[in-house]
């Protein structure tokens, strides 16, 4: 069986698209106190055993979901939930140049899942 770290390295060296973006997104989320692993095949990002934050890549854009992000403030108004129909509350911030990364202000976004899983 493969170590989680190595199954979460090896997703981010095989993708086909978005690679340098989703390396500055693991960049930033790496400097949190998360657990990294694989679920529902793509990064996810848990804290105190609960799982916070994924990243993915599709064909016209990339970003993070916050399984949580319906309680958020949401004061830059980047989150969105992809399937009103199904999701209660995850949310995700959808991105799709290397420039829509804004560190400091998805650092703030990871520092409120973090508040209100604790």
């Amino acid at each position: 069986m493969i170590e989680s770290a190595d199954r979460v390295k090896a997703y981010f060296y095989n993708q086909a698209l978005w690679v340098e973006e989703q390396n500055a997104l693991r960049t930033i989320l790496i400097e949190f106190p998360f657990s990294e692993s694989i679920k529902w095949r793509f990064p996810t990002y848990s804290y105190n055993k609960t799982n916070l934050i994924a990243t993915a890549a599709y064909k016209n854009y990339f970003g993070l979901w916050f399984f949580e992000g319906a309680k958020f403030n949401d004061l830059q108004g980047v989150l969105s939930n992809a399937q009103p129909d199904k999701t209660k509350m995850m949310r995700q911030w959808r991105m799709q140049v290397y420039e829509d990364i804004r560190p400091n202000i998805i650092k703030s976004y990871i520092a409120e899942a973090m508040d209100k899983a604790a």
